[in-house]
Order: structure tokens, then sequence, then C-alpha cells
């Protein structure tokens, strides 16, 4: 009896272009009971596109070794928004020297108007 419920993960998306997202875990005894379990948490709450549920112990995690390879092996800096931080002054700067439209015509001879 110890082994009659099994762990699901229940994800939903609220369109049919919204990304799915984790919502809850619950207890089952097989897929079909955990799909109308999580349905029927999801219809007293919101309307949802899609739910999809997934045994716990068919999802894999990453193993340590692996999570060291997502670790940077070069410094990057440039690939991150941090690395932009003096833009703003650099536009600032730049829109002070831009010349105006009279300055331009003044270059032809007489401005007219």
């Amino acid at each position: 009896m110890s082994n009659f419920y099994q762990e699901f993960e229940v994800f939903s998306k609220k369109t049919d272009t919204a990304p799915m997202q984790y919502q809850f875990s619950l207890l089952a005894p097989n897929h079909e009971i955990a799909l109308v379990m999580a349905q029927e948490n999801f219809m007293r709450r919101e309307t949802v596109a899609d739910i999809w549920v997934v045994k716990r112990a068919d999802i894999r995690k990453m193993t340590q070794e692996e999570k060291q390879s997502l670790s940077r092996l070069d410094n990057k800096e440039y690939r991150t928004t941090k690395g932009y931080g003096y833009l703003k002054k650099k536009w600032r700067q730049y829109e002070q020297e831009m010349l105006d439209e009279k300055e331009i015509m003044s270059w032809g001879g007489e401005l007219k108007q």
C-alpha cells in the first residue's frame, strides 16, 4: 500500500502561446487521476489552455559533475547587460554634440525663413 500513490509535478499555461509554468506537486495513483486532480484544482481558480502532469520519478536532474559544466569557462562580461553601463553617459554626450537643423542649414549660406 505504501507504493500506491506516486508524486506528480503539475505544469500549466494560461494561453496557447504562453510558456509552461510549474504549479504544484500532488499525490495520485496514476497519470489519469493526477490529470483529473490537476484539472479540478485549476477549474476552481482560473482558466488555463493546457495542463501537464509528469511523474516526478521520470524527471531527470543534473548531477554535481554536470552542474560544474554550467560555470563560465572564460570572462565574457560583454555578454551581460551590466557591461554596458557607460552607454547612457556616452549617448547623452553624443546628443549634446549633435547638430541642429539651423546650424546645418547655415553651412549652405544664408538661412531661409
